[in-house]
């Protein structure tokens, strides 16, 4: 185990949280709660194991939110079932009445299932303007990054970006333990190229500075004059993020996402997530091919985030 996430079990351990699995009859939810309270990194409840419905945690203010969110008559979700014996539901209600501190799940369920479940009954964040996702990386020689977005918003608008990159930020700074040094990232640097892509992140870029005057972000950037010192005193010379990045904002999607699976892939860095970003409340998705491991770091990392 590499000493960063040493730190986070520490972390975890000083003052365990309740985190709810919601990943209802899958083995590996159940082995990772286990080891969860075990270990005592966390008060790990799996529901449809150890809770089977809102009934059983006798919470009062969680039947009344479910209530009222099912009889919504404007917006969104108006006229749309709300099934209150689905484990994301129940978990995720009980997260935002702060009967639990987080929720992570996604072993069984697709990312649009957990993303679906936190926007209905979580909500957005009064401080954000987007959902969003990150992956948090460990390298091979120990170092942390952040990548955002990899599963979320498909083409961000500037707006969602400059959200996306404060979002990002604040995610790598809770766990890196150092201050967060955004890269917007693009196939241009410093107006290398013109083109109304871009013209986005060049857009986005402007909108975070605004948003968070504090935060040390600079674009449009190239990878390698965002990581590399060298490469950046001659593509970027002066700029305070330029080849010490450790967060990164994706123009889109498919970059994202594709960045982040050859980091993995060939670079060889632990990744952990797809983590949240923006929602009322933590709740964190897994892939669907996700081991015991996976589920227990990332609970730790909820009950992390839950302060």
């Amino acid at each position: 185990m590499s000493a960063l996430l040493d730190n986070w079990y520490t972390r975890a351990a000083e003052a365990p949280k309740r985190i709810l699995l919601a990943d209802a009859g899958d083995d590996r939810a159940a082995a990772a709660a286990d080891r969860l309270n075990a270990d005592g990194l966390a008060e790990a409840l799996v529901i449809g194991r150890d809770i089977g419905s809102l009934t059983d945690a006798g919470h009062a203010p969680a039947d009344a939110l479910i209530a009222e969110l099912a009889a919504v008559t404007e917006g969104p979700w108006a006229g749309r079932p709300l099934d209150v014996d689905d484990p994301l539901v129940i978990a995720t209600a009980l997260v935002k009445t702060g009967w639990a501190a987080g929720c992570v799940a996604g072993a069984s369920r697709s990312t649009s299932d957990v993303i679906r479940a936190g926007l209905r009954v979580l909500g957005v964040s009064p401080d954000v303007d987007a959902v969003s996702s990150c992956f948090f990386f460990v390298l091979p020689d120990g170092r942390p990054i952040v990548y955002g977005d990899c599963g979320v918003l498909p083409d961000p608008d500037p707006a969602q970006l400059a959200s996306i990159a404060r979002s990002s930020a604040a995610t790598f700074a809770q766990l890196g333990g150092e201050d967060a040094h955004v890269a917007m990232l693009s196939f241009s640097t410093k107006g290398s190229a013109e083109h109304p892509r871009v013209e986005k992140v060049r857009e986005g870029l402007r909108l975070a500075k605004a948003a968070a005057p504090d935060l040390l972000i600079d674009g449009e950037l190239q990878f390698d004059a965002a990581w590399v010192p060298e490469v950046a005193a001659t593509k970027a010379p002066g700029s305070e993020v330029a080849g010490s990045a450790n967060v990164f904002v994706f123009p889109d999607l498919d970059s994202g996402n594709i960045a982040y699976k050859i980091t993995e892939r060939l670079g060889g860095a632990q990744a952990f997530g797809p983590l949240l970003q923006g929602l009322d409340g933590v709740l964190h998705d897994l892939s669907r091919g996700c081991s015991v491991d996976d589920i227990v770091n990332v609970a730790v990392i909820a009950s992390l985030q839950a302060g």
